[in-house]
């Protein structure tokens, strides 16, 4: 089994640590590491930032309930993926949109964009709009010690059809997923892919997109794209597409 990763915020000084070197963990990822995991000395560690700078380490000891000192093996810095993968994400009802996230994130989708598409049911408006997008970084964040990855997705504060159609106007490739062929739609399985760069695809919600927004998005240039012959909910299309295109891309290689 892999090694459990633990997040370390940047003000703890995991860009200078280096092998050889101690490294204490505490706070909240201290006690999830003592009293949730309960290691112990002897096992090994992954400490990242959650921005692609990450150390291995091994425990030397576990102090309290929320204190790990451990030994710093071996220090890395991943490069950022390419082409990095974009997925618009229309806003679900209830839970789902933490769903969406999750599986994106364990998937290996580099940003989730939060859309307030104009046949959402959701709002996000005031404190229950900041409340929902903290939901979502939480649950990028924690989904990212889960998957084991050490460069967290970016969650971009919500953005609206125009700021959609001019983040698909700057793309190398951008997609909108439509299941209807009335509209054009080509299987995304088939599309040419950048090598490079920046893929960008749009989920609609559960109503769909709207023509406007399918007009706006494909005079920025977007494509319009199927996954297959099912037609999936909000919440998972853009787990299955982000798959699909790190398939296609070789980032799953």
């Amino acid at each position: 089994m892999t090694a459990p990763v633990f997040v370390v915020d940047a003000a703890h000084g995991l860009d200078t640590a280096a092998p050889g070197g101690r490294f204490v963990l505490d706070g909240p990822e201290g006690r999830h590491a003592v009293s949730v995991k309960r290691l112990r000395a002897g096992e090994d560690v992954v400490l990242t930032d959650g921005a692609g700078r990450w150390a291995r380490c091994v425990v030397l000891a576990a102090e309290g309930k929320d204190r790990l000192e451990v030994r710093v093996d071996a220090c890395t810095d991943d490069p950022p993926p390419v082409p990095r993968i974009t997925v618009v994400q229309a806003l679900p009802k209830g839970d789902r949109g933490e769903v969406a996230v999750e599986t994106m994130t364990e998937t290996g989708v580099d940003v989730i964009v939060p859309w307030q598409a104009s046949r959402c049911i959701t709002q996000w408006r005031g404190d229950r709009g900041a409340k929902s997008l903290a939901k979502w970084r939480s649950t990028a964040r924690e989904s990212g010690k889960q998957s084991r990855r050490t460069r967290f997705p970016e969650i971009t504060d919500a953005l609206s059809t125009k700021q959609v159609a001019a983040l698909l106007a700057d793309a190398d490739l951008a997609g909108v997923l439509h299941e209807d062929q009335e509209y054009g739609s080509e299987p995304l399985a088939a599309a040419e892919l950048p090598t490079r760069g920046d893929i960008v695809l749009v989920v609609g919600p559960e109503g769909g997109v709207s023509p406007d927004e399918l007009a706006a998005f494909t005079a920025a240039g977007a494509g319009v794209y199927r996954l297959g012959r099912s037609v999936l909910r909000t919440s998972t299309a853009g787990t299955a597409a982000g798959a699909l295109l790190l398939a296609r891309t070789g980032r799953w290689g």
